[in-house]
């Protein structure tokens, strides 16, 4: 089988910076408090009206394609990871092909929702690709306009305070070199606390197992679910929901669990980590997991102090940042490991 590498990666961060302070604005927050609690300092929001998810991700993909060396005619798939995509349907795997006129060459497209996880799950779907040969030359691009739905009263500043916009894209291709590229990949999931990570409306679940009311289906809507419903609306129901605190108590576990499964599949240990890449969801988690893992300041890459969580976005702009200010070398081994939404979580290792 082949081994397979990033061949190229590319990011693109909007212009717009939304402080802690500028929140303060539609809000009962504070700098302080949104500091202590996540580590956030500031985060992007791209231009409504103008930039998309899809706009957003086919500008890094261009960056990626030319790192990679190749032409945008050499990509034989398409992988695109979000949890904001320009529509309900198609996907936004269709439409970065169509921006960036790959359509000539029809090339498959395939979108995937695993939210924080996205990047890690896509890493390894692609993997699998190029090494049993079916693809040579694969665009992964991840990217989230969170902005567009997320809820600026005080109500919703435990979810809204967190997310900011951005996009990263990698071509991920065979390796030349034996001792180059994935090394392993681990992925899992646990539906059981779904709801308390979760959007749930608009969708086709019609109150089904969640409380009619409580999402916004009367009792006589007798034919299921429709998608938004003037109840919906008027009380404030669509937007994204968090239970804060399971969701740390689930992270801080599962982080270190799936990290020490990927080092005992190579039979490496912690201290072999040249950089460990987390998914950017909380500064705190970080930090924790980190501890956890005995490394220090210079083997861990955050920049969420800057971004916020972009989700699917966040691993590829961080692994694109810190390549590009010398951090990531060739030869170094990188870990990158995510947890979220679903829950769904994975770890991969990496010789760069």
């Amino acid at each position: 089988m082949y081994r397979t590498k990033i061949g190229g990666i590319g990011k693109y961060i909007p212009e717009t910076v939304v402080s802690n302070n500028d929140l303060k604005e539609y809000m009962d927050t504070s700098d302080e408090w949104i500091q202590e609690r996540t580590g956030i300092k500031e985060r992007r929001y791209a231009k409504k009206h103008e930039e998309t998810t899809t706009t957003m991700g086919a500008e890094a993909a261009k960056v990626a394609i030319e790192r990679a060396g190749i032409d945008k005619e050499d990509i034989d798939f398409i992988i695109f990871a979000t949890l904001s995509p320009d529509y309900y349907f198609p996907g936004c795997g269709v439409l970065v092909q169509r921006e960036l006129g790959m359509t000539k060459t029809e090339v498959g497209a395939l979108d995937i929702r695993n939210q924080c996880s996205g990047f890690v799950y896509g890493l390894s779907i692609a993997d699998q690709f190029i090494k049993t040969g079916m693809y040579k030359n694969i665009l992964f691009v991840c990217s989230e306009m969170h902005s567009m739905g997320l809820d600026f009263r005080t109500e919703g500043r435990g979810v809204t305070v967190i997310f900011g916009d951005g996009a990263a894209a990698v071509v991920l291709q065979r390796a030349e070199k034996d001792d180059q590229g994935i090394l392993t990949t681990h992925l899992h999931s646990d539906g059981t606390h779904a709801e308390e990570l979760a959007m749930i409306n608009p969708g086709s679940h019609g109150g089904h197992h969640l409380g009619k009311e409580k999402f916004g289906f009367p009792d006589e809507n007798k034919f299921g679910g429709l998608f938004v419903t003037q109840k919906m609306v008027d009380d404030h129901m669509l937007a994204p929901n968090m239970t804060g605190q399971l969701v740390f108590k689930n992270a801080v576990t599962k982080f270190p669990e799936v990290i020490k499964e990927a080092l005992d599949a190579t039979g490496l240990k912690g201290d072999d980590i040249d950089m460990f890449i987390p998914h950017q969801a909380n500064l705190r988690i970080s930090q924790f997991v980190q501890k956890r893992l005995g490394l220090p300041d210079d083997k861990v890459y955050n920049n969420i102090q800057k971004y916020g969580n972009t989700t699917a976005a966040s691993i590829p702009i961080a692994m694109c940042e810190a390549w590009e200010e010398g951090k990531i070398k060739d030869g170094d081994l990188v870990c990158v490991a995510a947890f979220g939404s679903g829950f769904t979580w994975g770890s991969a290792l990496m010789r760069w």
